[in-house]
């Protein structure tokens, strides 16, 4: 098992990236662009959604506005993108992704990454990503963890020209506060993260000063 703390602080730039165990969630998201990092966390009814901080400097909203937590009656369905939708419309987590690829984000080809918490506490986690002009699809199935552990992947396994994509099974790590979780991201290019502890809810958001 690894630390979050220290895996985070490692990489100056996972991209987005989704924690699971039983009872938790974190998801964060990064950005190097001014597009990217103009974008704060708000909750909604069933989740949050990403928002334009300053509406005025938004350019393009395909890839950064969608949103990234839905509760449905599968359970908590987290992603990076409008799959979230997609899987909450369907009700079926490897249904739903198998109609989906890898973000149009060329030369990044940015992976698709989502992850379903049950309310028994056994969990799914999905990367779609490009390989050889090709969509492959990855699926792991968790019955479950003991509390304190969880399984982290992100888009992306550190900073480059184009992006390398995330390889491997998602990581078994601990889960600290999500204050640890926040300050272990990069100060420079980090803009969210959403903490989920047994139905609470905590947003942190740069652009309002958190």
């Amino acid at each position: 098992m690894q630390s979050l703390e220290k895996l985070l602080k490692n990489n100056p730039y996972p991209g987005r990236g989704i924690v699971v165990g039983r009872n938790r969630v974190f998801y964060f998201i990064m950005g190097r662009s001014e597009n990217s990092r103009n974008r704060i966390f708000v909750k909604t009814e069933d989740g949050i959604r990403t928002e334009a901080f300053d509406i005025s400097k938004m350019k393009d909203p395909s890839l950064i506005i969608y949103h990234p937590v839905r509760k449905t009656d599968m359970g908590l369905v987290i992603t990076n993108g409008d799959q979230t939708d997609t899987i909450a419309e369907k009700g079926d987590f490897i249904n739903a992704l198998m109609t989906r690829e890898y973000e149009p984000d060329a030369p990044n080809y940015t992976p698709r990454i989502s992850a379903l918490l049950k309310d028994d506490g056994s969990f799914d986690i999905s990367i779609l990503k490009e390989k050889s002009g090709r969509c492959v699809r990855e699926f792991f199935r968790y019955e479950g963890c003991e509390d304190g552990i969880g399984y982290f992947i992100s888009t992306y396994t550190g900073d480059g020209n184009p992006l390398p994509s995330f390889c491997g099974e998602p990581v078994e790590v601990d889960m600290p506060d999500a204050e640890t979780v926040w300050e272990s991201l990069n100060e420079d290019n980090k803009v969210s993260l959403y903490a989920y502890d047994s139905g609470t809810v905590k947003l942190f958001n740069k652009n309002l000063g958190d």
